[in-house]
């Protein structure tokens, strides 16, 4: 049987890692698949340029894919800034669901200045965005999921929760 993705997407400092963790704790036979941390190994010196976003997007969608026909479940932590790249995964992954983590951009810059230093992602990428780098929802776009399966407003929702609608969605698949 094939396994599952979940894509948890959302601007960045959403919580999508928090998320990630969070549900990895509770089903620890979940693989999360880390955009901050391929990006580190496909691209060392990442231009984030948009045709090398769309290589190293287009790779998490096979890795996912790929660990998903073995039969592993899988969580996709990351931005995902453009539709195309969820719906390829949706489109190869037949038990795909899309977490989009909505949040307003003022409390998700408040968070990412708080983000430990354990994490991955690129420091201060919001004061980058103010100075041009191309950080989505600042100066590059971030595609709102069209029909995500579960939408969440995490300033307004406990993680216990989310975990939760996650689970239920799961059962939803299953059945």
């Amino acid at each position: 049987m094939s396994g599952i993705a979940i894509w948890i997407t959302g601007l960045p400092g959403s919580g999508k890692s928090t998320v990630a963790d969070g549900f990895k704790n509770i089903h620890p036979e979940f693989i999360v698949l880390r955009m901050d941390e391929l990006r580190k190994i496909v691209t060392p010196e990442p231009a984030y340029s948009d045709p090398e976003r769309e290589i190293v997007y287009r790779s998490l969608v096979y890795i996912a894919r790929t660990l998903t026909e073995l039969g592993h479940n899988v969580i996709i932590d990351a931005t995902g800034n453009m539709r195309r790249w969820r719906e390829l995964a949706r489109q190869f992954i037949p038990g795909f669901i899309e977490v989009y983590l909505k949040c307003p951009i003022e409390i998700c810059m408040q968070r990412e200045k708080q983000r430990l230093e354990t994490h991955e992602a690129p420091k201060e990428i919001y004061k980058k965005g103010a100075a041009g780098w191309p950080v989505p929802g600042i100066v590059v776009p971030y595609e709102e999921p069209l029909n995500p399966e579960i939408t969440i407003e995490t300033d307004k929702t406990l993680l216990k929760e989310t975990i939760a609608r996650i689970d239920k969605e799961i059962s939803k698949l299953k059945s």
